[in-house]
């Protein structure tokens, strides 16, 4: 190995310009910024979406649709998925503690029921909310609906 061998590192070199160091690097003066103007001085930003004074794109197009603000988002359990559970688990009643050790919420979301499936188990479920069929098929096996 001698000196005229020895190179830097892959990725530890950069090839950007150092503007601003005086006029013998020929990147001093105005440092490529040009004369005058907000662009030319520090501090200076740009409006996101601005367009040089020209109506921007986001005035331009036409607002369409609506967003409920009183919309809530549920996380859907079906009662075939109630139904493995209470035959894994041997359980009779079902919550939100136990769909969490099921690893099916995180404890934090709404929970709905939905009529998708057979129950056969008669159970005690506890949840946000449930569909009319969910509920309906629930009470035809003997259980009980409870809403937080």
């Amino acid at each position: 190995m001698k000196l005229h061998n020895l190179k830097p590192a892959t990725g530890s070199t950069h090839s950007r310009r150092r503007i601003g160091r005086g006029p013998g690097s020929g990147l001093g003066g105005t440092s490529t910024r040009g004369h005058k103007g907000a662009k030319s001085r520090s501090g200076y930003k740009k409006k996101i979406g601005f367009e040089g004074g020209q109506m921007p794109l986001q005035r331009r197009i036409p607002k369409a649709g609506f967003k409920n603000i009183n919309h809530k988002e549920y996380l859907a359990v079906n009662l075939s998925t109630l139904q493995r559970l209470a035959e894994t688990k041997n359980l009779t009643s079902i919550g939100i503690a136990e769909l969490k050790q099921a690893g099916l919420t995180n404890g934090k979301e709404l929970v709905k029921i939905l009529g998708d499936g057979e129950l056969k188990a008669k159970l005690d479920v506890t949840a946000h909310a449930f569909s009319k069929t969910a509920e309906e098929a629930i009470k035809a096996v003997g259980g009980n609906t409870i809403i937080i």
